[in-house]
């Protein structure tokens, strides 16, 4: 399984927005990502990043409340391999599965697991019961074969249910993204109520045209609006002069690269504490002494500035309460948290021989 997990490093997709983080995939032939509804709900653009291409914002142009499915526009400048769809087979209980995506924020996994269920009922579409165990985050990913084929798109957890995943079967998504193709791939939703799909230029005033139930197209949604410190931050982020929408990935954090530093910050509101920390290259396997004694200068001598070690990572980090935050005040802390991120980093590597994290954008 070891070449299907490597594969997939370039076809799996990070989907970030201001309320949440999940998964997706691309399919080469139909040129979408696929990812759930429920991870891109109420957003037109979401920011996806991969390893194929940089990190970009890509419009919903398709939901699927139904089956819990959306599609979005592909990455622009990716070179994505092409996976399969494995709607010619049959899952059966006992085959060995993967789910692969990004579980709570993390980087790329994939966990094994034996499907149990094959025709697990949910309103009245059936569902793939696994053990792969998904966490949130992993929703929208896909779920593979023992051969790389995609068989579903991960899509919930029982709660409480101690590694039971349940994944939505390759079959529904072929058929949405035919019937999706058929219909001139124009920006619309399947409407909930009649299962018909309805268009930008086919909806009668925010109702299906076929049933008159409610329906939101993709690119009716409101714009994403922070209020409070998420504002001051966001305020700081753009005064600073980075692109604020692509920063975001969830609620009341940011990510953002600079140099070969990949700085992340966060507001808690329970205790008002705004941290951002910039993560720095690796330890070196060797001569790591000389490196520590550095660090720890640098510790006695900066001011408002820390450094730390979690595992091999060296990380620079800054604290602020947000009783204290303003835009001039936080701009002035971040351009100088993000200045000594990219410095040190360099010195780190080039004299101390620690091991780069990132590679410089």
């Amino acid at each position: 399984m070891n070449d299907i997990i490597e594969l997939y490093r370039n076809v799996v997709i990070q989907i970030a927005t201001p309320y949440s983080t999940g998964t997706g995939f691309y399919l080469k032939q139909p040129n979408l990502i696929v990812t759930n509804e429920h991870v891109v709900r109420d957003n037109d653009r979401v920011v996806v990043d991969g390893d194929a291409f940089a990190k970009q914002l890509v419009r919903v142009i398709y939901v699927d409340p139904r089956h819990d499915l959306a599609f979005l526009e592909p990455p622009q400048q990716a070179d994505i391999p092409a996976v399969q769809l494995g709607t010619q087979k049959s899952v059966r209980e006992g085959d060995q599965v993967l789910a692969i995506g990004h579980p709570l924020g993390l980087k790329y996994t994939a966990t094994k697991g034996i499907v149990s269920n094959t025709r697990h009922e949910q309103g009245d579409v059936l569902y793939i019961q696994h053990d792969a165990a998904l966490s949130p985050g992993n929703s929208g990913g896909p779920l593979v074969d023992d051969v790389g084929d995609v068989v579903g798109v991960n899509t919930f957890i029982m709660r409480d249910g101690n590694s039971i995943g349940f994944s939505l079967p390759a079959r529904y998504l072929a058929e949405a993204v035919e019937e999706f193709i058929a219909q001139g791939r124009r920006i619309g939703a399947r409407c909930l109520s009649c299962s018909n799909l309805v268009f930008e230029d086919t909806i009668e005033q925010g109702y299906c045209p076929h049933c008159g139930a409610k329906i939101k197209m993709p690119s009716q949604t409101e714009l994403y609006e922070p209020i409070g410190v998420a504002k001051t931050i966001e305020d700081i982020i753009t005064r600073i002069g980075y692109d604020v929408a692509l920063a975001r990935v969830g609620p009341n954090k940011w990510e953002i690269q600079q140099g070969s530093a990949k700085i992340y910050i966060s507001y808690y509101e329970k205790t008002g504490l705004i941290t951002g920390d910039a993560y720095l290259c690796t330890l070196p396997k060797e001569n790591i002494k000389p490196l520590y004694e550095y660090l720890l200068r640098q510790n006695y001598h900066m001011e408002g500035l820390t450094f730390s070690i979690r595992e091999q990572d060296i990380i620079l980090s800054l604290l602020i309460f947000d009783r204290y935050l303003n835009v001039e005040t936080g701009a002035n802390l971040f351009r100088y948290l993000f200045e000594k991120a990219d410095e040190y980093d360099n010195i780190l590597v080039e004299t101390y021989g620690a091991l780069w994290k990132y590679e410089p954008n």
